[in-house]
């Protein structure tokens, strides 16, 4: 049998000291949101990344479970949160499109009735009998968009995915979005671009710090929003640091102006175009 002094051989074994540590603050993703949504209504919801926009559709996708309070839908809800969903790289367009399809909750019967549009809609029936592996980055976002664009619901929750394939997809996205609208299926539309929510909704909601900051008409929200935007501190390229690199001439700052001169961080899609103005530049005696 040993002996020996075990302390001696593991003098730190007694040592139980640790720091105090702070229990971390609670987060809220989302905080005291209440609103209502009317049948048939088109609602954007705009803010700035982090404000809770995606949290929300996502709860209300039954993705995420919300920690407290509850939701009330009438109807069967469809989900527009990520172009592609289900695709397996190793299958075939045609394979994919009923793996997606039923995956967002579309019956084989009703795949099969839509197939020949979904192909058309996306433009990929010369290779819809090839891996999608293959498939280039625009004609896969395009085939997974199309697959969700034709699912029936009578709400829809839209998160940024209309900003895929080339201009002339974009209309089309933008048209069978207006022909669900006809129809009659309640929207959730989630987008940075303010055109597309100027142009697309009824009504517009402004999240921040993961609650409603302002409601109302398109225009009227979208104006709340720009001041947001404006009244935050511009980027500087000064800010940036220097970086040594050759040539003759240096930028050394640059902003951004409206058309009344005032200093802005950005502009809407489709607004006036901004000047841009810089402050100054340095050009090298020596350069030629």
């Amino acid at each position: 049998m040993d002996t020996r002094d075990t302390t001696a051989l593991a003098p730190l074994r007694w040592v139980g000291l640790r720091p105090a540590v702070k229990a971390p603050e609670p987060f809220w993703a989302l905080k005291d949101i209440s609103f209502d949504v009317a049948p048939g209504e088109v609602v954007g919801i705009i803010g700035h990344n982090g404000a809770g926009k995606s949290t929300l559709l996502k709860i209300l996708a039954r993705i995420t479970r919300p920690t407290l309070g509850e939701i009330r839908m009438r109807g069967n809800v469809a989900a527009l949160l990520e172009v592609g969903t289900g695709f397996h790289p190793e299958l075939t367009g045609r394979e994919n499109v009923y793996l997606s399809g039923s995956l967002l909750g579309m019956r084989r019967r009703e795949i099969q009735a839509k197939f020949d549009r979904i192909v058309e809609f996306a433009g990929v029936s010369e290779f819809i009998d090839m891996p999608v592996k293959w498939y280039s980055s625009g004609m896969y976002v395009r085939l997974g968009f199309a697959v969700a664009a034709h699912l029936e619901a009578d709400i829809l929750l839209v998160d940024e995915v209309l900003a895929v394939g080339d201009a002339a997809f974009q209309l089309q996205c933008y048209e069978r979005i207006g022909e669900l609208r006809r129809q009659g299926t309640t929207m959730l539309f989630i987008s940075h671009d303010l055109a597309s929510i100027d142009r697309l909704c009824d009504r517009v909601l402004l999240m921040k710090n993961g609650a409603i900051t302002a409601a109302g008409s398109p225009r009227d929200v979208i104006r709340v929003y720009e001041r947001l935007i404006d009244d935050s501190s511009p980027g500087r390229l000064a800010d940036a640091g220097h970086v040594s690199s050759p040539g003759a001439a240096r930028i050394v700052d640059v902003t951004f102006r409206d058309d009344n001169g005032r200093e802005v961080a950005g502009t809407s899609t489709g607004g006036r175009a901004c000047r841009c103005r810089p402050h100054g530049a340095t050009i090298p005696p020596h350069s030629k």
